[in-house]
C-alpha cells in the first residue's frame, strides 16, 4: 500500500506531528507533502486533497481520509500488527477516550502556549491563567498514569496525540510533577520526535505571530 501523508509546517502545525509520528514511530511507510500554512494557495492546494482544505490528509492510491483522529483508525485497520491502539478492549476503550478528549479539549493551554517546534525554550510571557493551569493539572495526571513507559506500556496513538502538548510544555518551560516530567522526556527522546524538531528548525517559512510568543 502506498501512503502520502499532506501536512503543515513542521514548525507549527501540531495536528500533522500526531499522525507523522505514529506512523514513523511504528515503521509505517510513507511520503510526505507538507504544504505550507497560511500562504498564498495553500489553502486551494489542500482542497484538492480533502473538502476541508486542511491538513493532515493521507491519501492511499485514490482515497482520501482527512483529521487526524480518522487517519489513526484508518491506519488501526490498514496495519492491524502494528501497536497503533493498545491491546485489550478496556485499554483500547481509555486509549480512544484519551485521543478525544486531546483531540477537543485544552484549548486555555494551547492558547497561552502556540505551538512552535523552533521556539527557544523559555517560560510563557505572561504565565498560565486559571483555565490553562486547570488543563496543565489534567494532562499532568494523564501522563502520571504511563509509569515508568509510555502511556499504554508500548507506544501508540494516544502517545502520539499528546506529543504536541509535550512540546509545549517542553518549550515554555512549564513546572512539572517528576511523574508527568519523565513520561515528557520519554517522548522527547523518541528518535521520530527529535527528526520532526530537527526538520522544524531547518523550515524557511515564518510566521511571525507565533514566532514572538
Amino acid at each position: 500500500m502506498s501512503l502520502t501523508l499532506f501536512i503543515g509546517n513542521k514548525a507549527y502545525s501540531s495536528w500533522s506531528l500526531r499522525p507523522w509520528l505514529l506512523m514513523r514511530a511504528l515503521d509505517i511507510p510513507f511520503t510526505e507533502v507538507v504544504t505550507p500554512l497560511y500562504v498564498d494557495g495553500s489553502r486551494e492546494r489542500m482542497l484538492r486533497e480533502a473538502p476541508t482544505g486542511k491538513v493532515p490528509v493521507l491519501r492511499a492510491g485514490d482515497f482520501a481520509v482527512w483529521d487526524s483522529l480518522a487517519i489513526v483508525e484508518y491506519l488501526a485497520e490498514a496495519f492491524p500488527d502494528k501497536n497503533i491502539w493498545p491491546r485489550g478492549k478496556e485499554n483500547r476503550a481509555r486509549a480512544r477516550s484519551l485521543c478525544a478528549e486531546m483531540h477537543s479539549g485544552f484549548q486555555a493551554l494551547r492558547q497561552a502556549c502556540p505551538t512552535n517546534f523552533r521556539r527557544a525554550r523559555r517560560a510563557a510571557p505572561l504565565g498560565l491563567e486559571e483555565a490553562a493551569r486547570a488543563d496543565l493539572a489534567r494532562v499532568q495526571a494523564i501522563f502520571a498514569q504511563a509509569g515508568k513507559s509510555f502511556l499504554f506500556g508500548d507506544f501508540c496513538a494516544a502517545d502520539a496525540f499528546f506529543a504536541p502538548v509535550v512540546s509545549r510544555l517542553d518549550t515554555y518551560a512549564l513546572e512539572l510533577e517528576p511523574a508527568a516530567r519523565a513520561y515528557c522526556d520519554r517522548i522527547l527522546a523518541l528518535p521520530a520526535f527529535r527528526q520532526w524538531r530537527e526538520d522544524a528548525k531547518a523550515e524557511s517559512w515564518v510566521i511571525d505571530r507565533w514566532e514572538d510568543l
